[in-house]
């Protein structure tokens, strides 16, 4: 990519700050910082200067840093005039920007560009605006692996792999006079079976990233009165919600986020489940429902005390039967009951008091295994819906090639299938108006 035009942003936070940078990117610049500064930036050396004004007035003094093309961020000449963090010292330095032929940048351009001048890959780039989102340090790491490019370089092992692989099969097919029998001459069926395992490997590696990313919607759900909100306070660590005997007392959702090994967990506190002729109650308790088909899990509280009744039993029946649900038996201090876990069929019930905060590790184990979270996310990668969506359907060409390799055009089909999803991730194949939706939602100064 050539681009002719020169983008500006202000790169740091909105607000207050001890230093900001405003940063500019486009063809060569050198000029244009001898408008700002009054001198010609030195390649990769912060300069002292005072960034004037098209009156020659001075808008502030700060360091001017200047990366020329191909060695940037971008792979386009980059300077950034790094000066106090005001916000109306900043626009000015913006403005004046402008006012020398700079556009305002759009959100996540000089990602984009970054991308389209090949310093990066569309992985690489998205990583940048995850770490720069990350709310759990294990988050930061694994954006970090992206970043440098582990992930990519996974995607790029199976996809050398799948052209080798089509290579061979392609190539029988353009000389079938050569009796090649591929199945037998190349491996092939072993061959896709590796490819198979390393999928569902790196699948598995993305899907844990995936939940250190956007974590879990956990709804705790059941009748009034049963614990929902000391269960809330006990995992937040705080008086979050107001505990009273008064069967009601929550009328609306209540939301906080933990994190149990480094996973982030939004906890709903909800409205109890019972017919009311309450009106406010009732409102409640159609925001329950709600937030339940929008809940990635469901945690159903009952009374150890009673065990579980014929209201509670409606709960469950009326719960949506994919959602993966634990039954809590709170108050077990009160029933006589030592903190457990039992399993019925398929379904998980732990004893527990919330109150007391008996058998609370119980809860944060189940709802780690329900997560799929298998290990401590040294080797995660942070992967978005997208990646996992390519990844499954890369998986699911790969199986459908295995079926077809007495057929060798449907086999070679499939691979090229395969091979195209994984190029998806890291942007090697991604329609415009993908890459339009991804960077859109960037920072501006990125």
């Amino acid at each position: 990519m050539k681009t002719t035009d020169t983008i500006a942003a202000i790169a740091t936070a909105p607000g207050r700050g001890g230093i900001g940078v405003v940063r500019v990117s486009g063809g060569e610049l050198t000029e244009f910082a001898f408008s700002i500064c009054g001198r010609h930036p030195i390649s990769r050396q912060a300069t002292l200067c005072s960034f004037k004004g098209a009156d020659g007035g001075v808008i502030d003094q700060g360091l001017l840093l200047y990366f020329p093309s191909p060695n940037s961020f971008t792979g386009e000449d980059v300077i950034e005039l790094q000066g106090h963090g005001g916000p109306v010292v900043m626009q000015m330095l913006l403005q004046r920007c402008i006012e020398l032929g700079a556009r305002i940048a759009q959100p996540g351009e000089f990602s984009q560009r970054a991308f389209l001048n090949d310093k990066l890959d569309l992985a690489q780039a998205e990583a940048i605006a995850d770490l720069i989102d990350a709310s759990t340090t294990g988050a930061v790491r694994s954006a970090q692996r992206s970043l440098s490019g582990e992930f990519s370089k996974a995607v790029n092992s199976l996809v050398a792999q799948l052209i080798e692989l089509r290579m061979l099969v392609e190539a029988t097919l353009d000389f079938p006079e050569e009796e090649i029998d591929v199945i037998r001459d190349t491996d092939a069926s072993q061959r896709l079976e590796r490819l198979t395992i390393e999928i569902a490997a790196l699948s598995t590696r993305a899907r844990q990233g995936s939940l250190l990313r956007t974590g879990l919607h956990v709804v705790l759900a059941g009748l009034p009165n049963v614990g929902k909100s000391s269960l809330l306070n006990r995992l937040a660590g705080e008086e979050r919600a107001i505990v009273t005997d008064v069967a009601g007392t929550t009328r609306d959702t209540l939301r906080e986020t933990i994190q149990i090994e480094g996973i982030p967990l939004h906890i709903i506190d909800t409205a109890g489940l019972r017919d009311t002729d309450d009106k406010v109650e009732r409102i409640g308790i159609e925001r329950t429902w709600q937030e339940i088909e929008r809940a990635d899990m469901v945690l159903q509280l009952i009374d150890a005390r009673s065990g579980e009744t014929a209201a509670d039993h409606a709960v469950a029946v009326r719960l949506p039967h994919k959602l993966p649900r634990i039954v809590i038996h709170n108050k077990c201090d009160l029933a006589g009951k030592t903190p457990h876990r039992t399993v019925e069929g398929r379904q998980v019930h732990l004893w527990l008091s919330a109150k007391l905060g008996q058998g609370v590790e119980l809860l944060h184990d189940e709802l780690l295994r329900l997560a799929g979270w298998v290990g401590h996310g040294e080797d995660v990668i942070l992967a978005r819906e997208r990646h996992l969506t390519a990844i499954a359907r890369a998986s699911d060409a790969l199986s459908r090639a295995s079926t077809q390799l007495r057929q060798l055009e449907l086999c070679a089909e499939e691979l090229r299938q395969a091979q195209q999803c994984l190029s998806e991730i890291t942007g090697e194949f991604t329609p415009d108006d993908l890459l339009g939706e991804i960077f859109s939602r960037f920072c501006i100064g990125k």
